[in-house]
């Protein structure tokens, strides 16, 4: 049946919504296709139902060619698997929780590989029974502390969650790349760029973590990459670890005065006019500065560390916050300075004139972290832990013993790919997709066990496999627009062709009602602009903003049987015989 514009539950708006931050968000708002009910949740209207159906269609269909079955478990669950894999606690404040009237706890499940496993835990037993890939197309809960962006970052989102199982490590990796193809086949079908890069695990755990991004100006995580194939997440990468230099012969550490050095340049600038050196000048690269950062952990516990960087670096939090997790991380306070008074602020160091004052020989007590590029024989400008001195030639490996590293300096442009691939450059894009090898993390806290072919007991591994379903839509809006509104791929249209009636006479209605039956017995998807008295710049006015791709009109050449064709994805207009139109469509269709 023709779905008539008429008796469509769609209201289209004018104005951008005060809210919108960027292109989607305002477009699907504005169209019809979502309504705002709270911050970072929305309500699905026909129209974008219909759209969302069509993606998920799209992911089911090579799902089921990757050999994966579907499941779907509930949202709403109880404490205790998560409290088994120790989620519970490391989610913090990330989560929904809630209490039954029983006063049970509950949780709006933020992810769901713990009920997964518990499930092929409870129905199978044998190595016989696997390989096994399930998923789901489920509603994910998250208390985003700013939800943003409309639904590309929002508090209650759909996603597609595969698990695979499987008895060994081989299996794994065949698991793993059927996933991970399958996941190419869905982004080209869907028509959105996409960037396979390495990326930090996070909380998931597991050995091998990779991410689809779409590159993309308001993406909200930067990638790098070499022109010879490097590509990751900047939180994943790796800064590549210098060799040691040869510790004898350096000399010894030397403390001066330098008063009113606040910062790197000033300590730089008095280091040059008052110590030269002879081969060159002093450099921020010279200087090793000494971050002190406040660690929340999932307990509750507060733990202070130093992380000793070049100083011509700063700290980027959230390649800290990747390698603390699960501890929340944020700049020491002046309480927490008050409560280590062997650290001087503005001159903090690993060392003093009386000796270790960071690390686990140091007097400070507070753990001590370096930058990859601080090893040993490495010598370096920095504090001497006394107000308004510094040191030089402080040695790593002889004067100062790291308790370990802390790889969280800033990445720029230029630095050498970890694989030896030349420099990188840096670029923001959308995560679309997330597949993991979790191994067995979750499988051991969980028990989840088979008999192997000798019957003996071994602990299956697992991958996980997530697209963000709500998201996809929100950046394939966010790709297939211009300023009269979005222009949808065919593959995810909620219509494949829009019908347009305008005119004061019947002709024009009586031409345009014939055109969508025949399109419909042709086995195209119409929507029908069939409302009286509305204009036809209101009507094309709509027609561009809900962005059905194919548009026919049939106005002033009606009587004389001429429509008005039209593309919105390249643009062209032309006018064509009524009789042409349904060929026309179809070749704009490629069927």
């Amino acid at each position: 049946m023709v779905t008539r514009l008429s008796q469509l539950f769609v209201r289209t708006l004018r104005e951008d919504p005060s809210d919108a931050e960027v292109v989607s968000h305002r477009l699907l708002v504005r169209a019809g296709y979502i309504r705002r009910q709270a911050p970072g949740i929305f309500a699905w209207l026909p129209l974008g139902l219909k759209v969302r159906r069509k993606v998920e269609n799209v992911i089911h269909e090579e799902m089921e060619r990757a050999g994966a079955q579907q499941v779907h478990f509930p949202a709403l669950l109880p404490r205790e698997p998560y409290e088994a894999t120790g989620r519970w606690t490391e989610y913090g404040d990330g989560i929904f929780r809630l209490k039954d009237r029983k006063d049970a706890d509950y949780l709006l499940a933020p992810t769901h590989e713990e009920v997964f496993t518990l499930t092929v835990k409870d129905l199978y037993n044998s190595y016989k029974d696997l390989p096994l890939t399930i998923y789901q197309i489920q509603d994910k809960y998250r208390d985003e502390a700013r939800p943003r962006a409309g639904l590309l970052r929002g508090r209650e989102f759909s996603m597609k969650d595969a698990y695979s199982f499987d008895a060994t490590d081989e299996g794994l990796a065949v698991s793993y790349q059927a996933q991970r193809d399958a996941y190419e086949r869905i982004f080209t079908r869907l028509g959105l760029d996409y960037v396979i890069v390495s990326a930090d695990a996070g909380a998931m755990g597991g050995s091998k973590s990779e991410e689809f991004l779409h590159p993309t100006p308001i993406g909200e995580d930067t990638f790098v990459q070499s022109a010879s194939g490097y590509a990751a997440n900047v939180e994943a990468y790796r800064t590549p670890t210098p060799d040691a230099l040869p510790i004898d012969g350096q000399p010894a550490a030397v403390v001066f005065d330098s008063p009113n050095t606040p910062t790197i340049d000033t300590l730089v600038a008095l280091a040059n006019a008052n110590h030269p050196r002879g081969d060159r000048p002093w450099a921020a690269a010279d200087t090793l500065k000494n971050v002190v950062l406040a660690l929340t952990h999932p307990d509750g516990s507060r733990e202070i560390v130093a992380v000793g960087v070049p100083g011509d670096r700063e700290v980027d939090m959230k390649r800290a916050e990747a390698a603390f997790s699960p501890a929340g991380v944020e700049a020491a306070t002046e309480a927490d300075f008050a409560k280590n008074k062997a650290l001087v602020k503005g001159y903090i160091g690993p060392w003093s004139p009386k000796g270790a004052v960071l690390g686990a020989k140091g007097t400070a007590k507070v753990r001590f972290l370096v930058d990859p590029r601080v090893v040993d024989g490495t010598a370096w400008v920095t504090g001497a832990n006394e107000n308004e001195k510094h040191v030089f030639n402080l040695v790593a490996g002889r004067d100062f013993i790291a308790d370990g590293i802390a790889d969280i300096a800033e990445v720029r442009d230029g630095d050498p790919a970890p694989d030896g691939s030349g420099p990188i450059h840096s670029a923001r894009g959308m995560e679309i997709g997330h597949v993991f090898q979790l191994g067995r993390k979750y499988a051991e806290a969980l028990g989840l066990q088979v008999l192997d072919e000798n019957g003996k007991l071994v602990t299956v591994t697992m991958g996980s496999y997530g697209i963000g379903v709500t998201r996809i839509l929100a950046v394939i809006a966010e790709t297939n627009n211009d300023d009269r509104g979005l222009i949808w791929p065919l593959e995810v249209a909620p219509f494949q062709v829009h019908v347009v009636a305008t005119g004061k006479d019947d002709a024009a209605l009586t031409l345009a009602e014939g055109l969508a039956a025949e399109f419909e017995i042709a086995h195209f998807e119409v929507v029908l602009d069939d409302r009286p008295k509305v204009s036809p710049g209101v009507k094309f006015g709509d027609a561009e903003l809900i962005g059905v791709p194919l548009i026919v009109i049939a106005g002033r050449g009606a009587a004389e049987g001429v429509v008005e064709v039209w593309d919105r994805r390249t643009g062209e207009r032309n006018e064509i015989p009524a009789t042409e139109a349904l060929t026309w469509l179809r070749g704009a269709t490629g069927r």
